[in-house]
């Protein structure tokens, strides 16, 4: 049994799937970045970089309300290879799009319940996202090293 995490008290419901979803995919080998904007104006709960280049973008709903709020979750579709939702157990799925993956999710795990068919991305925008990705995740780090270090100039 997992004892309880305090640090998980501090997230919101969606950081909380965010997190699981996270751990689950790292013991399949992908590297996560929360929060990732791909583009300008967009910003993708979970983008998700594989061993082979793929990317999966994973978007964290935990309640009905989420889920009808969110009008843009469509163009992420031309951002990734596979697009999934992730949910809690208590989240009423047949509102979920037929075409999406599923993932069942909480603060520790996760759990693939459907995997979406493969939409694979053009080389061109596969390199872009994944030079973005990779300036990203050294961001944070540099970030958490030298919170004052100013980037970008």
């Amino acid at each position: 049994m997992t004892q309880h995490d305090p640090s998980l008290d501090l997230l919101q419901p969606g950081q909380r799937l965010a997190r699981g979803v996270c751990r689950m995919l790292r013991s399949l080998d992908f590297a996560c970045l929360e929060e990732f904007a791909p583009e300008r104006g967009l910003r993708v709960d979970v983008m998700a970089l594989g061993p082979k280049g793929e990317l999966w973008v994973v978007e964290c709903k935990s309640s009905r309300a989420d889920f009808v709020s969110d009008a843009k979750w469509t163009g992420y579709l031309e951002y990734c290879d596979r697009y999934f939702w992730a949910v809690d157990a208590d989240f009423p799925i047949e509102l979920l799009p037929e075409s999406t993956g599923l993932i069942f999710a909480d603060g520790y795990d996760a759990e693939i319940r459907t995997m979406p068919d493969v939409s694979a991305l053009a080389a061109a925008r596969r390199k872009v996202l994944t030079r973005k990705f990779g300036r990203a995740a050294a961001g944070r780090l540099q970030g958490l090293r030298d919170p004052d270090a100013i980037l970008g100039g």
